[in-house]
Order: structure tokens, then C-alpha cells, then sequence
């Protein structure tokens, strides 16, 4: 049934609310009838005929600059083999999806009916006009040789085959630092690769280039070691068939530096490890299931460097980490390919890059201390920021000193700086929170899980491994729900109002009629008070029958924050309840503050909420620059609600001198670093980006913060609740099912800082 479940939810994906993963979104205004006679007829003529002048300036008046192509004939897609162009679309779409969100790189999905290379190659050249450059992708071997071969040398833009060089590259940067832990030189290894398709080969070569000697390279395809006498082999083959009597893969492991896999999973015993150098090196990278299963690895040797293609073991070889960087670097140089120096750049630039100390937004997405180089992290991480601004500058380097960059790059600051800028495209941070929780899943108490999208928001809660959903409601029509939407995991279920919890009922009416009883509350009120599902869940939080609690989906904010305020007590040091949403904007993550508590905050009441943020940003890896938003700038306005600001501004000037903050400040002037810097060049945020907004009243926040959620799209998660004991978070009313997931993930990396906090103190 959970297959079926994962079936059902991979189809809705991609089929609701509208077919596909990618559309067409104009960059222009097209809103008045003088925008569309310049969009087209008659005022396109004028960039046509500068076009028609000097063909190079295609890439000033068009968007072919920025243009990829991701092209296949469908004949080796993934691990689905020859299923045809069309049913190769989605995939395509995918890989658009990936070039847009890790280096802001467009791209038309271009899908061939022809096997024939020759036709292929044609339609290719054909088309070519149209792109800044070409990725070829899922295209069986060995025709994909030849047809990216004949495209290198016959186009004057880039092209490169994922499927063999993205690898290649990723997993040459991993074999340099292997190699440098190990105490090995590339010249000296013995290397043994499982898999002789165009992945294998294209690895092998580069690694050749690293300094492995070709003769000490033992290839194996599904029949066994490549031997001269195979007439089968290709040309490409050849180059590594020996001419030796046939051996089985245990046989040459015996000594072997370094394993390559590529081929099969499973393949590889731990009797084979066994035999292996000291320090031996083992790249499996056959998916799902490795050649050998890494905890079986390290469980064998000690003294294994290991690295897969998955992201639930270290050192995952992750195509992700080159080609959107590579195709980045290559476009805005205008390359006219990509050649080995600019292959070989990549491979430097990321092996370099794992020596480097880790941001620590990486180390929160992936629930590390502190990630260092060495035997588990040899290669960066899919999420690194940094990749950009490191990848691409070096790929681009590479083209200009090797000839083949028609636009080079002379202000490498500048270039930086317009590369960081496309990060703000790339919303990261669901991604970090949701991977960063799975490292610490949590229990977490649905309260509402009798609502049909509760109980979803749970069964994907539990399916993606954030947490370990308590199903909180009507049992029966909790059982009816699951049933409907294939939910058949077995969880906890609690309906606080039936007889079987009456003693669990008694118990914690009885722990906060003792705390309350001077407060006006008597025990016949704190047990009715039991049979209601937010007290009674908040209760399970405060005596540890559950980490975390998200609620309030049915039911207005207001009555819902009660019962925690009432049950909850403050954290430590904390004199003020809060919450702060972190909207998912074009620019980056932003936090927004106070948007559901406090409805006319004091300036001390507005300082603390600033800390309270500014901790909360640094919790997710964010650096917190702030700006304290009123209707006034600097004291243009002598209102109470502008005088509170400056107060809480001048407060934490004093007294957190080393907080980036700055206001009172009206929302534009905070958001526009040239603008604020022309205009109050003393400011402390002056030419910084703000990430982290202060509001002087509830209604602002509020509404901003909705106005931005429903007019731009922009998706939301929060309100995060600030200063509360126990990880307690609270939906809007009719939050959606992502919004209940994405808080899920906050609640659980809530508990996780909660018990860190808690494991220092004791």
C-alpha cells in the first residue's frame, strides 16, 4: 500500500495543479499596449536587424545567453532503459527544474524520435540557433559518444553528456582528496571499475588525467574484465581491455587502491574488500543499491574511504554538483565548448572546496557539529552555497585561458557579486530545514489528525523520515482517513475523549490543576479542560509522551496559542512569547516579525523580539541583518509608534553592538541597499541585504506577511513561536498540506536545539 501511496503522490506531483514542472514566464512588462509594440511588431524589428548586422548580437537583445537545452532520445533514461522521448519528458523537465534552482540557467527540454545518429546529430545542429548550450542526457552507449563527439566539433557552444563527464567530474574531486587521505599518488594506484557503459569510461579517462596509469586499470562490463580478444568491445572499450587471460572481479580487488562502481548493486562482498590495499577507496555509486552497502563497508575495514550516489550515507557523488555550475561558468564566458581544462577546473574547484572550514548553514542542514575534511567528507555538499561563486568562476577561468571564451570576464568581484544574486532565486531553505530535520526525527503530535489534510501533512511527515507523526482526534474517523488515502503505517492514534485514556486524562489534569490551582482553576475544570484536544496534546509535550506539537489548522490562532501560553512555560531566560515567519522570497529567506502575538508591542517588548529572531535566523544557518520598519526614516516622524523603534533601535545599539540593525526605517529604504546607501550612508545596514524584518505593531506584520503569501506566491512557514519551553508551533487557520509539512520540520529542528540546550545544561 505505501508503494501505491508513493505511486499516487509521484503522479498528483506531476500532473496538479497544472501538467509538468517547468513553464515560460516573461522578463519584460507586457502590461500596456506600448510594452507589447516593443515586446513585438513593430518595435522587435530594431533588435532583429542588429541581429541580422553581427549575429553575436543575439546575446544582447535575446535570452540565448542564458538558454540551455536539455536534449534525449529517451533511449537510456535512469534506470527505466529505452522507453522513448515521450515518456523521457519528465525526466528532461527535471533536469530544468535542477538548472534553474542551483544556478538560475533557463531551459527548453527538447525530446528527439529518432535513434539514428545521424538524424539525431542533424536535428541537434538544426536547432542549436536557439541555445547558449546543449546537455545531453539519457542517451544509450555507445551512440552517445559518437553524437556528443560530432556536436563538440561541430557547434560553437557548449555541449557536454551528464550522464559520462557529471560524474566524472564529481567523482574525480572526491578521488583527489581520497587519494590525499589515503597517502596515495594517483600514478601509484591499482583501480578496478565495475561497469564499462559511457559513465565508467568517461570516469576512466579523467582519472587518467589525474595521473592513474592506464595500465593499471582493470575494467569489467557484465560478462567480466575487458580482454583484447572481445570483438564486441568498442573503440572507446579497447582502451582499457587487457591483454591478459580473463579474471573475476575478486581476483583483481586482491591489492586494489581504488573500486570504482558503476554497474550493479551488491556486487562487491565484504570477502572482496577484504582483500584490498590499506586505505582502499570504494566508489559505489550504483543506485538504489550500492555495489556494497556502506555500513557493511565500514564495518569491514576501518581504513575505507567510501563514498555512494546517495544522500543518506557521506560523500554522496552528486551530478547536482557540477553541471548547473559548469553549464554556468561555460555561458557567461560565452565558451564555445566545454574542454578538458574546463572539466578539470570543475574537479579542482571542488575538491578544493571540501579543505575549506563549512559554512555553518551547511553544517545546520545536514545536523553536523562541524563538517571537516576527511574520511566522511571528502566532497562538498549539494547544498553549499558557495558552489556557485567557487564552480563557475573556475570553469569560466578555465575557458578564457584555454581560448574558447568569446565574452571573458575582467571584474571578478563584480562577477561574484551578480553570481550571489542568483542564489536569491533559489529558495534552499525548505530543502536545508526538511533535510536537516531528517537527521534527528522527532515525535510529533498531530492534534488535528482527523482532518483529511492533517492526516496527509502526517503520512508525509513519516514517509520522508521528519518525524514520527501522534495522530491526535476522532479514532474512527482517523481510521476512515487513512484507509481513503492509503495510509496504512502503523502510528500512534489517541482520541483524548474515549474511556481507555480517562487515566492519562486524570494525570495531567491533576499536573496542571497543581500548577493553576491558585490561578482560579479547579480540578473539575483542568479535567474537562483534558477532554480538549490542544490542552491534552499540550500536556503530552510538557510530560514527554512527545517532543513537539503542531496544531491549528480548524481552528482560529487565538484559541489555539491560549491553551499553549496557559500549559507551557517560557524557555529559560525568555520574559516575552513570539513568533517570526520566514517567507521564501526571490531575494532569499526572510524573517518577518511579530506576526501572530503581540498586538502593540513596547520598545522593550520590540528589542527582545529582535533577539528572539535574530537567534531563530542563526538557528537555520541565516546571519540575521535586520532593519526595524516603521512609516518613517531616522526620525522624520515624531509619532509614538516611530519614537518606540528608534527606542528599541538605540536600546540594541547599546547594548548588542555586534547585532547588524538598524531603523527606524521604511520598508523600501530597508530593502534597497543602493537606495538606503545613497540616502543614509551611516546607517549600519548601509550597502547590506536585509533578510530579517521587525515590525511595530501585530496588524503590519500580519498583513505583510500575508500579502506577500497570497500576491506573490511567496510560500511561508510560520508563525515559528519564539520564547516557549517546548516545541509548540501553530499552523494559520487552513494552512496547506506543505505549510503543516514545512512546520512538521521546524517543530522537529525545534526539539532538536531544545535538547541540545537541555544535554548542555545538565
Amino acid at each position: 500500500m505505501e508503494k501505491n501511496s508513493k505511486r499516487r503522490e509521484a503522479l498528483l506531483y506531476h500532473a496538479k495543479p497544472t501538467p509538468g514542472k517547468i513553464q515560460v514566464v516573461p522578463t519584460k512588462k507586457y502590461a500596456t499596449q506600448r510594452d507589447l509594440s516593443l515586446a513585438y511588431s513593430p518595435g522587435v524589428a530594431e533588435p532583429c536587424l542588429e541581429i541580422a548586422k553581427d549575429v553575436n548580437n543575439v546575446y544582447k537583445y535575446t535570452a540565448k545567453g542564458n538558454l540551455v537545452a536539455v536534449i534525449t532520445n529517451g533511449t537510456a533514461v535512469l534506470g527505466l532503459g529505452d522507453i522513448g522521448p515521450e515518456a523521457s519528458k519528465p525526466v528532461m523537465e527535471g533536469k530544468a527544474l535542477l538548472f534553474k534552482i542551483f544556478a538560475d540557467i533557463d531551459v527548453f527540454d527538447i525530446e528527439i524520435g529518432t535513434k539514428d545518429i545521424e538524424e539525431f546529430i542533424q536535428t541537434v545542429k538544426n536547432i542549436a540557433p536557439t541555445f547558449g548550450g546543449i546537455n545531453l542526457e539519457d542517451i544509450k552507449a555507445p551512440e552517445s559518444f559518437e553524437i556528443e563527439r560530432r556536436l563538440v566539433e561541430e557547434l560553437n557552444i557548449p555541449v557536454m553528456h551528464d550522464d559520462q563527464h557529471g560524474t566524472a567530474i564529481i567523482s574525480s574531486a572526491a578521488l583527489l582528496n581520497a587519494l590525499e587521505l589515503a597517502g596515495k599518488k594517483a600514478e601509484d594506484v591499482k583501480l578496478v571499475v565495475s561497469g564499462a557503459g559511457s559513465a565508467a569510461l568517461a570516469c576512466a579517462n579523467l582519472y587518467v588525467l589525474l595521473g592513474v596509469r592506464i595500465e593499471n586499470i582493470f575494467m569489467f562490463n557484465s560478462k567480466g574484465l575487458l580482454t583484447k580478444g572481445d570483438l564486441k568491445l568498442s573503440e572507446l572499450q579497447l582502451k582499457y581491455a587487457k591483454d591478459i587471460p580473463s579474471m573475476d572481479l575478486q581476483e583483481a580487488l586482491v591489492d586494489a587502491d581504488v573500486f570504482l562502481g558503476l554497474s550493479t548493486g551488491d556486487i562487491m562482498s565484504a570477502q572482496m574488500l577484504l582483500g584490498m590495499a590499506e586505505n582502499p577507496i570504494v566508489f559505489a555509486m550504483a543506485n538504489p543499491d550500492p555495489e556494497i552497502d556502506y555500513n557493511l563497508a565500514i564495518a569491514t575495514r576501518k581504513d575505507v574511504i567510501m563514498a555512494t550516489g546517495r544522500s543518506d550515507f557521506p560523500n554522496q557523488v552528486n551530478n547536482v554538483l557540477g553541471f548547473p555550475y559548469i553549464f554556468r561558468g561555460a555561458l557567461d564566458v560565452r565558451a564555445t565548448k566545454i574542454n578538458e581544462a574546463m572539466k578539470m577546473a570543475a574537479v579542482k574547484s571542488l575538491a578544493a572546496l571540501a579543505k575549506e572550514s563549512v559554512p555553518e548553514q551547511v553544517n545546520v542542514a545536514y545536523g553536523a557539529t562541524k563538517l571537516n575534511f576527511g574520511r566522511e567528507y571528502i566532497i562538498p555538499k549539494p547544498f553549499d552555497p558557495r558552489l556557485i561563486t567557487v564552480v563557475a568562476p573556475a570553469v569560466a577561468k578555465a575557458a578564457m585561458e584555454s581560448g574558447v571564451a568569446l565574452n571573458p570576464i575582467s571584474d571578478w568581484n563584480k562577477y561574484e557579486e551578480e553570481l550571489l544574486d542568483r542564489l536569491g532565486n533559489d529558495n534552499k531553505m525548505v530543502r536545508l530545514i526538511t533535510n536537516r530535520a531528517k537527521m534527528d526525527p522527532k515525535k510529533i503530535v498531530f492534534a488535528e489528525a482527523d482532518h483529511l489534510d492533517v492526516l496527509k501533512a502526517a503520512q508525509i511527515v513519516l514517509e520522508d523520515g521528519i518525524g514520527f507523526p501522534i495522530l491526535l482526534g476522532n479514532k474512527e474517523i482517523i481510521l476512515e482517513l487513512k484507509e481513503e488515502i492509503g495510509f496504512d503505517a502503523d502510528v500512534e492514534i489517541i482520541d483524548p475523549k474515549i474511556k481507555e485514556e480517562e487515566g492519562r486524562r486524570n494525570q495531567f489534569a491533576t499536573t496542571y490543576w497543581s500548577a493553576r490551582q491558585r490561578r482560579g482553576i479547579s480540578l473539575l475544570d483542568a479535567q474537562k479542560l483534558m477532554r480538549e484536544r490542544n490542552y491534552f496534546a499540550a500536556m503530552m509535550v510538557n510530560e514527554g509522551h512527545a517532543d513537539a506539537l503542531v496544531t491549528g489548522h480548524s481552528r482560529s490562532y487565538p484559541s489555539v496559542v491560549k491553551p499553549m501560553l496557559q500549559l507551557i512555560e517560557k524557555a529559560p531566560g525568555a520574559s516575552i512569547i513570539a513568533t517570526t515567519n520566514l517567507m521564501m522570497t526571490a531575494r532569499g529567506p526572510m524573517f518577518l516579525s511579530d506576526t501572530a502575538i503581540n498586538i502593540n508591542p513596547s520598545a522593550d517588548d520590540l528589542a527582545k523580539i529582535a533577539i528572539m529572531t535574530a537567534k531563530t535566523a542563526r538557528m537555520f544557518g541565516v546571519e540575521p541583518v535586520i532593519a526595524m520598519i516603521s512609516f518613517s526614516n531616522f526620525g522624520s516622524s515624531t509619532s509614538d509608534s516611530a519614537g518606540k523603534v528608534r527606542e528599541a533601535v538605540s536600546y540594541l545599539h547599546k547594548n548588542h553592538p555586534d547585532m547588524i540593525i538598524d531603523g527606524e526605517l521604511q520598508a523600501d529604504f530597508a530593502l534597497n541597499p543602493e537606495m538606503l546607501k545613497a540616502k543614509f550612508p551611516f546607517s549600519k545596514l548601509a550597502g547590506k541585504k536585509v533578510n530579517t524584518l521587525i515590525f511595530p505593531n501585530l496588524e503590519s506584520a500580519n498583513i505583510t506577511y500575508k500579502l506577500l503569501k497570497e500576491l506573490n506566491k511567496v510560500d511561508s512557514i510560520g508563525p515559528i513561536m519564539l520564547g516557549m519551553g517546548k516545541p509548540v508551533h501553530i499552523f494559520q487557520l487552513g494552512a496547506s498540506v506543505e505549510e503543516m509539512v514545512n512546520m512538521a520540520a521546524i517543530a522537529v529542528i525545534d526539539a532538536q536545539e531544545k535538547q541540545k540546550k537541555k544535554i548542555k545544561i545538565g
